[in-house]
């Protein structure tokens, strides 16, 4: 299990698209202007998120990324495993070094550690700390056809007959 800038960001993306929940679908253009973090570069990272169950994906308007399990159910280690497995080649490459039994131990014991922290756990530690969420857009105004307003209907008080019009310009007889 390695810690690695890749595993750093992918944490700070699941933190950021788990603080905004509760708006649905959070678009990895405004993640990454959020954290200065490349857009293809996310796209990378949040395919492998994808692929791990870890998050869900909405096209078209309005879509975007969210968690694809509660946030408590979704650990660092999970986040980490995600976008930062070992290639057979890196594990063959280790297969000397990493058997030792102070290697493996350490292992061990980083990934218990990480299995212990909870999604939940960090997203309530950035709202301790004060992170704001900016508040949900406005509805954005609707576009496409809209039907003209109607106007109102003309009162018309002159008569509309001849029989009207006589009547109306006949003193009246009484």
């Amino acid at each position: 299990m390695r810690l690695s800038t890749k595993s750093r960001f992918a944490v700070t993306a699941m933190i950021d698209v788990a603080l905004r929940e509760d708006r649905g679908p959070v678009s990895l253009a405004a993640i990454s202007e959020r954290h200065q973090i490349s857009l293809s570069y996310l796209e990378q990272l949040f395919s492998k998120l994808r692929q791990q169950a870890l998050v869900e994906s909405t096209r078209g308007p309005g879509g975007g990324y969210s968690l694809a399990r509660h946030a408590d159910k979704i650990t660092m280690a999970d986040i980490v495993a995600a976008v930062d497995a070992p290639s057979a080649e890196e594990l063959a490459a280790e297969g000397g070094w990493m058997n030792s039994e102070l290697w493996a131990s350490l292992n061990d014991k980083m990934l218990a550690h990480l299995q212990s922290i909870s999604l939940r756990q960090l997203v309530s530690e950035q709202r301790a700390k004060g992170v704001a969420v900016e508040p949900a857009p406005a509805p954005s105004v609707k576009r496409g056809v809209f039907a003209k307003p109607k106007a109102a209907p003309m009162k018309i008080t002159a008569p509309n007959s001849v029989f009207a019009l006589a009547g109306s310009l006949m003193p009246s007889r009484g």
